[in-house]
Order: C-alpha cells, then structure tokens, then sequence
C-alpha cells in the first residue's frame, strides 16, 4: 500500500526535537444584528505548523535538512515528523501504556480498529503513522499480543482467534509522527549568519493524508 504523495521517511529527529510548535483551527464567526454571534469551524480536526529551525546545531544538521529538502522536491511529497510536544498515546514523558487510548468496544465480529488519540471528551485525534514497533493493545486491561498494525492507515487488526469479545474494551499506547510537508519551496540558508548564531527558518506544515492506493 502507498499513500499519494508521501514518502515513508521521517525528516531528522534530533533537529525535530528543536522545533517550535503552533497549532492552527480554522473558524467562521459572523456577528448578527443583535450583537451575538454564531461559530463554526471547517476543520474537525487541528492542523499544526513547525519551525524546525532551532533544532539546527551544526553544519551536519543543515546538510542533512538540504539533502531531505531535495529529496522530497521541496513541497512536493509529504513525510514524518516527530512532533517534539505531541508524540505519545499518553502525556509527554511517559511511556506508552496499552490502556493509555480507547479505540473502542469489542462486538465478537469487528477485528480492526483505528487508532486515536482523544484530545477532548468530544474529539478523538485519528492516527495514520504510528510508529513501528511501539503499539501495544489490550482488551479489558490484559496486553495481548495477538494484533497487526498498518503503519500507514494506523489500523489494529486482531488476529482470528483473537477478536475481542461483546462488551470488551479495546485499548493501546503508541508512539506516532506526524505527515508534514515544507511549507516553502526555497531553502534559504545564510551560512555566515548560522556561524554568527542566527537560526535558518526551515517551516513545516501539517498535512491530512489522502487514502492509501494499491502500489
């Protein structure tokens, strides 16, 4: 499986870490005659942007940031990034737990799940790009083993067998990146203002993945 216009590839973590974060709703407020208002958003869920200029330390960083702008032909294709804030099933710090996220309540039918991350109460973040080998599951609280995970559409597949049964619940902990793009097409790198200590800008943009198609 292959998901148009990405590549299977995660931009350098160590300068990753660095990154400033910002995270962007898109809303429409119209204010009516009487003063009130009415709000909607377009998204339903949120986009984010980073700079990941200042996890550049070292010339080697910025030779390794060009030669994966080249690769990905500047904003043509999208890749991972390993969000330095948001990067866990569970809060910053902590390890995954198999019980950290509710996917969901076993029917005796259904093998496969999506894997979320619920930010609110009403609003359960979907994950496309967990990271291999770091999913876990349980069914009522006891890890099992007996699952597969695609690493591009972040589905949990049960082995037969292994369904879980009326009334369980579904759960896992995970670690996942992020599909992003650069949010420019021109590199601009000043190498004597990096060795007076002025950071390059180097944007990212958070994109939504399309549907995997056949290879």
């Amino acid at each position: 499986m292959t998901i148009p216009g990405f590549h299977d590839v995660s931009f350098p973590v160590p300068v990753a870490r660095g990154a400033r974060v910002t995270t962007h709703r898109q809303t429409d407020i119209v204010t009516l005659g009487s003063g009130h208002e009415e709000r909607n958003t377009r998204w339903k869920h949120a986009k984010r942007t980073f700079d990941t200029g200042g996890g550049v330390r070292s010339l080697d960083d910025l030779y390794t940031v060009q030669s994966f702008f080249e690769a990905r032909l500047g904003q043509l294709y999208a890749f991972r990034f390993r969000d330095p804030l948001d990067h866990a099933s569970g809060p910053p710090g902590k390890a995954p737990d198999p019980t950290d996220q509710l996917l969901g309540t076993g029917d005796g039918i259904t093998a496969a799940f999506q894997l979320v991350k619920h930010t609110s109460d009403a609003v359960a973040r979907p994950i496309r790009l967990p990271v291999a080998g770091s999913v876990a599951a349980a069914v009522h609280g006891v890890t099992t083993a007996n699952i597969s995970v695609d690493l591009e559409t972040g589905i949990l597949t049960f082995d037969p067998g292994s369904i879980p049964a009326i009334g369980t619940t579904v759960t896992a902990g995970f670690l996942f990146d992020v599909p992003c793009r650069f949010d420019t097409d021109t590199l601009d790198i000043d190498l004597t203002a990096f060795k007076a200590g002025s950071l390059p800008t180097i944007p990212l943009k958070e994109v939504f993945l399309k549907e995997p198609a056949d290879a």
